[in-house]
């Protein structure tokens, strides 16, 4: 997967850095790990970058989120109405199901998105 660096899509399914995609912005690289998923570390440690430029810098994630989150519930949709053929009672049940499995990644996701719309790769930054 180091093939991918330098491309944004790398930094957010990954959670690395924006800048050197060396490290993980986060003290716990598992999003299921509910207690540390909004745990993040304050700067990179290769590079310096400083996650949170200012105090409430990714409640702009919550934007992102939203829209996050209905491409899931979309998908879940496609799938269990048109391709599993189900009722609607159970495909909405599958919808919320699929929203709330996947509501640590959905975060997760966002915040790197969210990152990445103010920071850019560096190749310099990054190690050789």
């Amino acid at each position: 997967m180091n093939s991918l660096k330098g491309n944004k899509l790398y930094s957010i399914f990954t959670g690395t850095c924006p800048v050197c995609q060396e490290e993980s912005m986060y003290k716990a690289s598992n999003p299921y790990k509910v207690s540390k998923l909004f745990a993040m570390h304050d700067r990179c440690s290769n590079c310096g970058t400083k996650y949170k430029m200012e105090p409430s810098f990714f409640f702009g994630a919550m934007y992102v989120s939203y829209a996050v989150g209905i491409a899931f519930a979309t998908a879940a949709f496609v799938i269990s109405y048109f391709f599993l053929s189900l009722p609607l009672l159970p495909t909405f049940i599958i919808i919320v199901a699929t929203l709330v499995i996947f509501l640590p990644v959905i975060v997760r996701w966002s915040r790197n998105i969210w990152i990445n719309f103010f920071f850019s790769y560096d190749p310099k930054k990054a190690k050789s």
